[in-house]
């Protein structure tokens, strides 16, 4: 019954901030365009610079989209949670007979769906785009495994951030380090044209095993190292920063 308490009182709060967060146009252009207009502009405006050799560029960049889409969208989940933290929000729902658990556990929830659904509208974009994954069933379910726990490992971070931080604007600031680890990675450029110190750093940090290995699996390949490196340090981060935003969050409510 406590377990069925959780799920149930998670599932109102996941919707709580929701409905919340539709009503807003930035989430809308987060969501949804933003990504899109990324796509366009390297693919239509830099693709024709980049040397992937055999590969074309569409089929090159998709990979690191997605996770652009993904560093951008939890940005908003710090900014929410800073806000909730902030204004009292979290006391009055602590002063309620709601698990506890399904505070942080709504916005994290929320956070998955908006993803998700940033996900198909890029996927859906690249495929008007000329986009031709050759995934065989295997290779979409790891990808999709590995985009999936990329969701979660971001969002717990943005939650640590939002709990950490004093003012509504510091609460996204963690997003522009994602953003630096993307762009300093295979995201829209192979790392072989990069200067040696630049190109060690970008094959030894999380970005880079991560996008090999969905641009692997989606276009055919098989799992293999990468692959492995890429699930460990998706659930390396998801432990670290899960553990972080619990203690953070016991403290700032106490």
């Amino acid at each position: 019954m406590k377990l069925m308490h959780v799920l149930s009182d998670t599932a109102v709060m996941s919707g709580r901030v929701i409905r919340y967060s539709t009503r807003s146009i930035d989430t809308i252009i987060t969501v949804l365009a933003m990504p899109i207009m990324m796509m366009l502009l390297f693919v239509y405006v830099f693709g024709g610079a980049m040397d992937t050799g055999d590969l074309s560029y569409i089929n090159y960049i998709v990979p690191g989209i997605l996770l652009f889409c993904i560093a951008s969208g939890v940005a908003y989940s710090s900014l929410r949670i800073n806000n909730d933290l902030t204004k009292g929000v979290f006391e009055r729902f602590h002063s309620m007979p709601i698990a506890k658990a399904s505070i942080l556990g709504g916005h994290v929830i929320a956070s998955l769906v908006f993803n998700v659904i940033s996900l198909i509208a890029i996927f859906l974009a690249a495929f008007l785009m000329g986009f031709r994954p050759q995934a065989d069933a295997l290779g979409w379910v790891l990808a999709i495994l590995i985009l999936l726990l990329s969701i979660l490992a971001f969002t717990w971070i943005a939650v640590t951030f939002g709990l950490l931080a004093k003012t509504f604007e510091g609460a996204g600031v963690f997003a522009y380090i994602l953003m630096l680890l993307l762009f300093v990675s295979s995201a829209f450029a192979p790392t072989d044209s990069m200067p040696r110190a630049v190109r060690v750093f970008a094959e030894y940090q999380p970005m880079t095993p991560l996008i090999e290995s969905i641009r692997s699996l989606l276009l055919g390949g098989t799992a293999d190292q990468t692959t492995l490196s890429a699930l460990i340090w998706s659930s390396a981060i998801l432990v670290v920063f899960c553990y972080s935003a619990m203690k953070v969050y016991k403290r700032r409510m106490k």
